[in-house]
């Protein structure tokens, strides 16, 4: 038996829960057992209220996909026929997922890393996956902040400089730029007056300053709001979270009793079932779910991680996911709405032009106030032939194609629907409004990202200043900045394409799937199971096991595969701008621009294989027990090393005492002396850190855990515990 060195803080240890200091014993080269102290992890950080949970949730998952992609997806996908797959999709697939990850994070208390570490170091892969799909999002998705404070701060003024184009003299005559001409005001605002966009992705053009500012300050504003961790973030969601629906309501009002908003809302709930037999819109409510929910990112599993042990994360999963799929109607209401008013002023505009090239062809028969709209629509438009259309140049107007003009992405917030605001009277204030909404969604999703991040790197200690939350954001928000600066160049849209294509499919697909996988195959349903029963008193019903365990995996695998075949079938391309034509047209990447593209997709998707190699190399995620022996109202504490596995060491203060005893078997035993009593307890696998796998329950060694964590508790025959604690170690190498 080893000699025991003592010192000063050797009689700590059965102080341990009221001190700022933990005792560390270890076996030193010559044998003898040093006492030092550490410092005493501090506690999690918690939420104010639920409700404050609830709004940083929802301000997370509703986002700008709500007000863009759905009502895109929705338009092109048969209307009210794409609400049946989405549905499905939601129930099968969206609600199970977003379940899962409430519920391991709130289990296990910790960032996506420390979670997937702990369930199994071959998956630890997984969260460092989740954290770089998520930095990489962050990056294009603050672009788009970036582009609704530009907007914002060009709107406060009397008349908005999207309202007309601009002119130029030719020829002493004072006429609109061609190029805008060609198209539409909004339309040339976008491309060249705020974007100054380049001819292709090869070409950038230099930074564009006023967009530098502009990103700049989304960088910075989103510092500000993360910098104190979730009690800034937390009273930051009381607007972000609440300001959109009420602008979203303000518009509703004023969207529905525009001219041909009827008209609008009746396109949008029309369903064409024929749409429902093609593959690919199944493919796309899938991935709408997946994207809308902001499944796997990490964001989910950090916050949820600083919710108590108690909470009921069952029936904020179940009320998030509906808040969001409802949303997701609601705006596509309101959008459709504006759009109706869009297409029946194209329309009446259309045959406005059409009479007035028909009364002049025709001067003595006809005037401008003995045909009016409606008569040229039923007496005389369907009686014109194509000769006489032809010769008069008359234009095919069409309601049903105006409808179907809808902008996909960014066209529909920044060309779509600033042409329609400029309708509206007070045109500068809903403006402001709109954007500041836009605004709003987009800071609520990026918190949620970028907190998956920070959370994960804050757990992992690679460095001590990564504790510090100010420290941690300003580093995120700064390196984001620098990358970002490929952003504000006049090639930074077709950047944003690229990233928003293909940084977020295919990994957040893969990550999705071995977290169903690793919960239920390997952390195993059962465990699992009980966790959430002790959590909310009761185990998860049959909806929840068919889901996890067969319905959710084989629906991202078909995804999954459905994706890579579109993207092989499919060529890859990109819509750049033609200046001259003032059109958008299909061009092919350049081969560099597919080498960053598999770059960017195997940056996150590879870190789980090459994480699985290096801990199956012996390159491990360190952790550091905490063994804790306690019997009636007395406690011991001690910290081994993963070299105080050596039999006969013993550890000691004035509580008591823990000795490694040598046994031949191949499960460890431990002698505990407490007072005057003394226990042995059987452990299975090594003692350095016994693995929850390892319990053998049938035998001497009971199992059980605390409320707060995942602690193993083994139990000897005379009633004298030792708990192990998993404690992080702050000399992790992976």
């Amino acid at each position: 038996m080893s000699g025991v060195k003592e010192n000063d803080s050797s009689d700590s240890l059965d102080q341990l829960d009221n001190t700022n200091e933990r005792t560390r014993l270890s076996v030193t080269d010559e044998g003898d057992v040093e006492c030092g102290t550490d410092e005493k992890p501090k506690e999690r950080a918690a939420w104010d209220s639920k409700v404050q949970f609830l709004l940083t949730i929802i301000g997370y998952a509703v986002g700008l996909g709500n007000v863009w992609r759905f009502p895109y997806l929705c338009q092109k996908n048969g209307g009210g026929a794409f609400l049946i797959p989405y549905t499905i999709m939601l129930v099968a697939e969206g609600i199970p997922l977003f379940y899962l990850e409430l519920a391991i994070g709130q289990r296990l208390r910790k960032g996506s890393i420390g979670v997937w570490n702990e369930i199994h170091p071959m998956l630890g892969g997984i969260g460092y996956s989740s954290a770089v799909v998520s930095f990489i999002v962050s990056l294009y998705y603050n672009v788009i902040i970036m582009w609704c404070l530009f907007y914002m701060g060009s709107s406060f003024t009397s008349e908005l400089p999207w309202t007309s184009c601009p002119t130029e003299t030719r020829n002493n005559v004072t006429v609109p730029v061609e190029e805008c001409a060609k198209s539409d005001a909004t339309s040339y605002y976008w491309y060249r007056g705020a974007l100054d966009i380049s001819p292709s992705i090869a070409e950038p053009e230099g930074i564009k300053w006023k967009m530098l500012l502009c990103l700049f300050a989304a960088w910075l504003l989103v510092y500000l709001c993360m910098c104190k961790g979730i009690k800034s973030q937390g009273k930051v969601v009381y607007f972000t979270a609440t300001f959109p629906y009420v602008v979203l309501i303000i518009f509703f009002g004023r969207a529905v009793t525009l001219p041909g908003a009827g008209t609008g809302l009746l396109h949008m709930f029309t369903p064409k079932m024929d749409r429902l037999l093609d593959p690919q819109v199944w493919l796309e409510a899938a991935t709408q779910i997946f994207y809308s929910l902001g499944l796997a990112f990490g964001g989910l599993i950090a916050y949820s991680s600083y919710n108590p042990p108690k909470n009921n994360c069952r029936r904020d999963a179940i009320l998030v996911s509906i808040t969001n799929c409802s949303t997701s109607i609601f705006a596509s209401i309101v959008i459709f709405a504006v759009l109706g008013y869009k297409a029946t002023n194209l329309f009446d505009n259309c045959i406005d032009r059409n009479i007035h090239k028909y009364v002049a062809a025709y001067p003595g028969a006809w005037n401008d106030t003995n045909i009016t709209r409606s008569f040229y629509i039923q007496n005389i438009a369907p009686n014109i032939t194509n000769d006489t259309r032809f010769n008069l140049n008359l234009e095919t107007c069409s309601l049903e194609e105006d409808l179907d003009k809808a902008a996909e992405g960014t066209g529909l917030a920044f060309i779509v629907f600033t042409q329609v605001i400029v309708e509206f009277p007070v045109a500068p204030f809903w403006s402001v409004i709109f954007f500041l909404m836009l605004l709003t969604l987009g800071l609520g999703s990026q918190f949620g990202t970028l907190e998956g991040v920070a959370t994960s790197l804050a757990d992992l200690e690679l460095f001590p200043w990564m504790k510090k939350k100010w420290l941690l954001s300003a580093f995120l928000c700064s390196i984001s900045f620098v990358i970002g600066l490929m952003f504000v160049t006049g090639s930074g849209q077709y950047w944003v394409t690229v990233f928003d294509s293909f940084a977020g499919t295919f990994p957040l697909m893969v990550v999705a799937l071995f977290e169903v996988v690793g919960v239920v195959y390997v952390y195993k349903i059962k465990r699992f199971n009980k966790d959430i029963k002790e959590m909310l008193g009761e185990e998860p019903g049959l909806y929840w096991q068919i889901t996890w365990r067969f319905v959710s995996p084989i629906l991202m695998v078909v995804v999954l595969i459905a994706s890579l075949v579109s993207k092989i079938v499919i060529p890859v391309t990109y819509k750049l701008y033609n200046r001259e034509k003032a059109a958008l047209e299909d061009s092919k990447y350049p081969w560099w621009v597919g080498v960053i593209i598999s770059i960017l997709v195997c940056s996150s998707a590879l870190c789980i294989p090459i994480v699985a190699i290096l801990r199956k190399c012996g390159i491990k995620y360190k952790r550091v027990p905490v063994f804790t022996v306690s019997k009636n109202s007395e406690s011991s504490a001690a910290i081994l090393d993963e070299n105080d596995s050596d039999s006969g060491n013993v550890f000691e203060n004035s509580t008591g005492s823990i000795t490694i005893l040598d046994d031949a078997s191949p499960r460890r035993r431990v002698r505990i002396s407490l007072g005057d009593d003394e226990d042995a307890i059987d452990l299975s696998g090594s003692l350095s850190f016994p693995k929850l796998d390892d319990l053998d329950e049938d035998n001497d060694s009971a199992f059980g855990s605390n409320e707060s964590n995942r602690t193993p508790i083994y139990k000897g025959k005379t009633g004298t515990k030792l708990a192990a604690q998993d404690q992080e170690h702050s000399e992790s190498t992976v």
